[in-house]
């Protein structure tokens, strides 16, 4: 009898150390994973779901994401659209995990592809900016630059200083 007492307790042991080890790796998994998730797979993993982001500024925007890409993504407000660069984002919430990797075009769609779409729409926008807003048009896109045609004139805006453009 005390052998089966003893080899059933040896057994219990050797089965709370495989959980242990199996709970370690799974922290261990998770954690890397979390280690190479990016924000913009967070983002992208929320299309077709609201979001908020706060930018730069302290203003928001709201609504359902639409697209996203490595350096932007688009909000869907009713009719109206915010295309906010992820480097204009100070924090953006509710965010789960990730999306899978993105396809090769979206690796490739960066802020002036889209930029330059909207160029050539030729559409009236506003454009949020660190120091300020202005409504107009998107003339020119530049490698790191946007020319927007406003009631002021011309005015060149780097896009370090893009909070977002939005639709009228």
């Amino acid at each position: 009898m005390r052998w089966d007492s003893l080899f059933a307790d040896l057994q219990a042991q050797w089965e709370a150390e495989l959980r242990a080890d199996d709970d370690a790796e799974i922290r261990d998994l998770a954690e890397a994973e979390a280690a190479g998730t990016r924000f913009a797979d967070r983002l992208r993993a929320r299309r077709g779901a609201p979001l908020s982001v706060r930018l730069a500024d302290g203003s928001d925007r709201v609504g359902m994401v639409s697209d996203v890409a490595h350096e932007w993504v688009l909000l869907a407000e009713g009719e109206r659209r915010h295309l906010v660069p992820v480097s204009a984002i100070a924090l953006a919430w509710p965010l789960g995990g990730a999306a899978p990797a993105p396809g090769p075009i979206e690796r490739g769609l960066g802020l002036g592809h889209v930029l330059r779409g909207l160029a050539g729409e030729g559409q009236d926008v506003v454009v949020s900016t660190r120091g300020g807003d202005y409504a107009g048009l998107l003339v020119r896109v530049g490698a790191d630059h946007v020319d927007v045609a406003a009631a002021t004139g011309i005015l060149t805006i780097p896009w370090p200083a893009l909070l977002s453009v939005s639709s009228r």
